[in-house]
């Protein structure tokens, strides 16, 4: 149910946005759980890869990140560019989660309440930057992104396997 190119999309995604919210100097309740995030999907793309066999690759992956965090603040319009990419990054992460679970049609280890809580982040998040950045291209990520979760947390429900009882 869970897809490493797709976590390693939504870390870049994360990382990419929370060093546009600091670099605005947008208040901290704008971003505030983004670092958790990074860190959870950072542990859990580790924990992959060192049980599949791929823990060079990790540090390969690591280094690459931890470059791009600081040069995403080079120039104003790099880290302006990036946000507006960051869009597409985020969204080709779920994209390419839904594109496993139709292919396997299996939501395996995938939790329906996991991707409706992000729905509900989204929503949430829509709210809070109309009332304090305004920002309008973190307004665009958040509604595509609300879009998205809820078309992932659809397809894992309709994937997933019931257990019949007698």
């Amino acid at each position: 149910g869970l897809s490493l190119s797709s976590l390693l999309l939504e870390l870049a995604g994360y990382l990419v946005f929370l060093r546009y919210q600091i670099y605005y100097g947008y208040p901290l309740e704008t971003y505030l759980e983004y670092p958790i995030v990074i860190a959870q999907d950072a542990l859990l793309i580790s924990c992959i890869m060192h049980f599949s066999g791929k823990a060079r690759r990790a540090l390969f992956y690591a280094v690459i990140y931890w470059g791009s965090w600081y040069m995403l603040t080079l120039q104003k319009w790099i880290i302006d560019l990036a946000m507006n990419l960051c869009t597409f990054v985020s969204a080709a992460s779920k994209l390419v989660q839904l594109q496993h679970l139709w292919q396997t049609k299996d939501s395996g280890q995938a939790s329906a309440l996991t991707w409706g809580m992000s729905v509900y982040t989204c929503a949430a998040r829509i709210i809070t930057t109309v009332m304090t950045t305004n920002d309008l291209a973190v307004l665009i990520r958040f509604i595509v992104m609300l879009i998205l979760n809820i078309w992932v947390t659809a397809t894992i429900l309709h994937y997933r396997k019931t257990k019949k009882t007698d």
